[in-house]
C-alpha cells in the first residue's frame, strides 16, 4: 500500500460491476423466453421489477431467479416452464465480465488493497463466477452467509465483523445506486459509483467517486 493511502479495503458489488449483469440477464431471458417480441429494454425493465419484488424476504437466490422468471408469465402474456426458469437461474455464473475487470482487480491487489466481494447471490454461484471469470479477489459475502439482499445492511456489517475494518478503511464500488450506493452512505461508508450503463446519478446519492469503468477507478484511487 503507498503511504498515504486512505483505504485498505476494497469491497465490490458483482453483478453489475464485474459482471455485465445486463448482457447476462439479457442472452438468458431469450433463450427463456423463446421468440417474444419485445424490445431488450421492455424485458429488462419488467425483469428489474419483478426481481426486486422477490427479495423483501430472503430465500435462496436461485429460487429468487426461477420465482422471478416464473412470475413474468403474466406480464408478458406467455407461459415460462419451471425446467426453463431453472435452467435460467443457473446460468448466472457463465454471465460475462466486463472487459476491465479482471485486470483491475488484480492491479488493485498489486497495490496492496484487500478485495471483496458482497454480492446478493447463493455461495456456490459466486464461486462459479469468481473460477469462470478469474475475479482475483481475497475473499466475498453472499446474501445465502449474512440471510439478506442489499439495500439492507448485512453484508456490510458481517464484512466488518469478518475482517476488523473500520468505516473509515473501506472504499466500497459498485454500479447499483439502489442496491449500493445509497445504503453504504447510511453507514458512513465512502463509496465508488462505476456507472457502467450512463444513468443518470440521483440527487440523494454522494459517491466519493464517479467513474465509468474499473479501469478508471484504478487511475483515481491512486
Amino acid at each position: 500500500m503507498q503511504k498515504g493511502a486512505r483505504f485498505t479495503h476494497l469491497t465490490f458489488d458483482c453483478y453489475g460491476t464485474l459482471i455485465d449483469w445486463r448482457a447476462g440477464i439479457e442472452r438468458e431471458l431469450v433463450g427463456a423466453l423463446g421468440g417474444i417480441r419485445i424490445s431488450g429494454q421492455q424485458r429488462l425493465a419488467a425483469y428489474v421489477e419483478a426481481e426486486k419484488s422477490q427479495e423483501s424476504e430472503y430465500r435462496k437466490y436461485r429460487e429468487v431467479l426461477r420465482r422471478t422468471i416464473i412470475s413474468l408469465s403474466g406480464p408478458l402474456g406467455m407461459t415460462i416452464p419451471d425446467t426453463a426458469a431453472q435452467e435460467f437461474a443457473g446460468s448466472v455464473p457463465e454471465w460475462p465480465a466486463f472487459p476491465d475487470t479482471a485486470e483491475a482487480l488484480r492491479s488493485l491487489g498489486k497495490k496492496g488493497y484487500k478485495r471483496f466481494i458482497l454480492s446478493n447471490v447463493d455461495t456456490d454461484l459466486l464461486k462459479e463466477t469468481i473460477s469462470h471469470s478469474g475475479l482475483s479477489v481475497d475473499s466475498y459475502v453472499t446474501a445465502e452467509e449474512c440471510k439478506s439482499y442489499k439495500p439492507a445492511l448485512g453484508h456490510w456489517k458481517s464484512f466488518m465483523e469478518r475482517t476488523g475494518a473500520k468505516k473509515e478503511e473501506i472504499l466500497h464500488v459498485a454500479q447499483s445506486v439502489y442496491h449500493d450506493i445509497l445504503p453504504t452512505g447510511k453507514l458512513g461508508i465512502a463509496s465508488a459509483w462505476v456507472n457502467r450503463y450512463g444513468q443518470p446519478l440521483p440527487r440523494d446519492a454522494a459517491p466519493l467517486y464517479i467513474c465509468d469503468s474499473l479501469a478508471s477507478l484504478v487511475a483515481l484511487v491512486e
